[in-house]
């Protein structure tokens, strides 16, 4: 098959009754504006910045307490500010949308716990919080921090503390310790909310010690509440008992915190009066995100109330098509921004899909028998998952009924060619398979979906509306179907508003501005074709730089990824003296394959497929390749371990999914060291 062949292309009908199609016809109707194509909507969308964001706010009918004055202040980079003396509220805009005839939220666990919440419920327990909240002094502005996994509690806590006007943090359960602390201190939280545990994997974690490692970490922290993790005598799908005492758990943690803890249920039970919402002004902070910290200290990068409100509405309505009613699902921890990205389902009158556990357990199929369950509509996963379905050979589309499925959402990392073809032979023909790439810089995507156009194999849809993106050349030119470094040349209001504790902003100009001044350099290798679609190629940070060619270690595994007998890669390129390189490829091989009979296999794909620049120097054997906890391949660190470089500058082991993976590469950096200075 060839990377642009054509794999779906939307009706008529799936056209006119898009979200994007009822907003153009906005646009003629309230502006006179009329489009003949997504192309023409983009451009007018990037050349009249103003207009376009402004449309938004009327056309989506922003609750506001207080109007604006002007849509940006300056269209320079860093330093933009949107719709100043506005005010208003995300979490007010998500309760309008509440009902009698539909929940708000389906709940489930990998062992098989079920759980619907209404909207009334919903609203009852986050007015509750919001009390207990406003009884600890919380306010707006004050941060509160939660180190809970996938579950309703997490999203009642979030939209209590959001109603206030103060400042959401969360990190997943599965993170360490020093991780969770070197994020939450640098906010300085007054409130901790935590589960006394999580199930993984079919096994029940306690997580009361690591409570109060981080209370004991964090001097700001003056009251914690425990949440008991709702799973108890479940039976697992495969008939195994989980029994876990909560009571025990929470008592025992009562005994031993060492600073104020409540228990939940008497958070939820606080007298409460109807759900209010303080507005805030639109530049005012939301949550704070961070970066992945295993190169360094995380960076805290906070987010704007209104920005995100705007952003969220747009692509959740437009790139992805929500619709009222609707069950919209994604697979996530709650240390991944696409959590955060998942309320905004919320926004659209859908109904929000949490799924806590394993993706693989107690099989692959796990997810799709879920999709079929409810049913969900809107599926959406990480590219890994997809490709490990791929390459297990899953057929869900025969095993289970999908026929309410409308879309698969993809991201996290490129998703390869053979994973299209995948999805469309083995889910469903007729599903609109949305790739999509952004992150948690800005809590959304830049490219994605779009409902006018075909999914084409290997390649994103097109470009978001309102993100003015564009491949650059290193000399700072656009470049079109060759690979260059994705840029953004005009603010978007979801750009961080700084990074907390950040003096004059120096980390945040240099994160993105350095490259290319004034314009945002996402760190992002791409190909942008004629038609608007394109191919994400990796991160520019880990650029393969093969004898002045640049290759984007995506190519190299989409490659190697579907040869049979290879279960993970990872690929770095060692700069040498006198203009050399050297590029070995690391491969998890499973059991039955021999290490030097594959080799030449892989080799003749790469320069078959590819080129001879890309055939490595080396395929070497390891146990295991390193993940950050968000699931990214760790392939800086690795190049810096393999360069000799002190372990703790090379990787922060707490941000790690698998830390003893890198073992095994800093012991080859120790070897090549003493070589070298041998």
């Amino acid at each position: 098959m060839t990377q642009n062949q054509t794999l779906w292309t939307p009706s008529d009908r799936f056209i006119n009754e898009s979200n994007l199609k009822k907003y153009e016809r906005w646009l003629e109707e309230h502006r006179g504006l009329t489009f003949g194509s997504y192309k023409e909507i983009w451009e007018w969308s990037v050349e009249n910045v103003e207009e376009f964001w402004e449309s938004l706010w009327e056309y989506f009918e922003v609750i506001h307490h207080s109007a604006y004055e002007k849509v940006i202040s300056s269209h320079e980079m860093p330093g933009a500010r949107w719709f100043e003396g506005a005010t208003l509220n995300y979490a007010e805009h998500i309760f309008r949308h509440k009902s009698v005839e539909r929940p708000a939220l389906q709940f489930r666990t990998e062992t098989g716990r079920r759980e619907t919440v209404s909207w009334q419920e919903l609203e009852e327990k986050v007015s509750a919080v919001r009390a207990f909240l406003v009884d600890e002094g919380i306010g707006k502005g004050d941060r509160v921090a939660a180190y809970i996994p996938n579950i309703p509690e997490a999203i009642i806590v979030f939209l209590a503390v959001n109603s206030l006007g103060a400042v959401w943090s969360c990190c997943s359960p599965d993170f360490g310790m020093s991780t969770v602390i070197d994020r939450f201190s640098q906010i300085e939280p007054a409130i901790l909310f935590a589960t006394t545990g999580h199930t993984y994997n079919g096994k029940h974690h306690s997580r009361l010690n690591e409570i109060d490692e981080i209370v004991s970490g964090i001097n700001s922290i003056r009251k914690t509440v425990l949440i008991p993790y709702p799973d108890e005598k479940q039976q697992n799908r495969d008939s195994r008992p989980v029994s876990i005492s909560r009571e025990a758990e929470v008592l025992k943690a009562s005994d031993q915190g060492s600073k104020s803890q409540t228990i939940w249920s008497s958070v939820i039970e606080t007298p409460s009066n109807p759900l209010e919402f303080t507005p805030v002004e639109f530049n005012h902070p939301i949550w704070v995100l961070y970066s992945s910290g295993t190169t360094g200290k995380p960076k805290a990068i906070t987010h704007s109330h209104g920005g995100v409100l705007l952003e969220h509405l747009k692509y959740l309505h437009f790139h992805n098509d929500v619709k009222p009613g609707e069950n919209f699902f994604w697979y996530t921890t709650t240390g991944w921004m696409m959590w955060n990205f998942m309320q905004a389902s919320l926004l659209t009158g859908a109904t929000a899909v949490l799924y806590d556990g394993a993706a693989a357990y107690p099989n692959l199929n796990a997810l799709w028998e879920f999709a079929t369950e409810l049913p969900i509509h809107h599926f959406g996963t990480s590219a890994p998952y997809l490709t490990a379905c791929l390459k297990e050979g899953l057929k869900p589309g025969e095993e289970f009924d999908l026929s309410e499925l409308r879309s698969i959402g993809s991201t996290g990392a490129p998703l390869p060619p053979e994973a299209f073809d995948w999805v469309y032979e083995s889910v469903s023909k007729h599903v609109w398979l949305c790739s999509m790439s952004g992150g948690t810089d800005m809590c959304t995507a830049f490219v994605g979906g779009c409902p006018y156009e075909p999914v084409k194999r290997g390649r994103i849809q097109q470009r978001c509306l309102g993100a003015d993106l564009h491949a650059y050349s290193e000399e700072g030119d656009k470049i079109t179907g060759s690979l260059g470094e994705m840029v953004i040349q005009k603010p978007m209001p979801s750009m961080p508003l700084f990074f907390w504790g950040d003096k004059n902003y120096a980390r945040y100009k240099a994160s993105y501005f350095e490259t290319f001044k004034g314009k945002w350099r996402h760190g992002d290798w791409i190909k942008l074709f004629e038609d608007g679609s394109l191919i994400i190629q990796g991160r520019s940070d880990a650029t393969l730089n093969r004898k002045g060619i640049r290759i984007g270690t995506a190519e190299i595994y989409a490659v190697v990824d579907k040869i049979n007998g290879v279960k993970e890669s990872l690929i770095v390129n060692l700069e040498q003296e006198e203009g050399d390189d050297y590029m070995p490829l690391y491969v998890v091989l499973d059991e039955n394959t021999d290490l030097a009979t594959i080799t030449p296999n892989i080799k003749q794909e790469l320069k078959t497929q590819c080129s001879p620049r890309h055939v490595p120097d080396e395929v070497i054997q390891v146990p295991d390749i390193p993940y950050t906890l968000s699931g990214k391949k760790m392939e800086v660190p690795v190049k810096k371990a393999l360069m000799g470089m002190d372990v703790s500058k090379a990787m922060n082991r707490d941000a790690m999914k698998n830390p003893k993976a890198m073992e095994v590469f800093i012991e080859m950096g120790k070897k090549n060291s003493a070589m070298n200075s041998g």
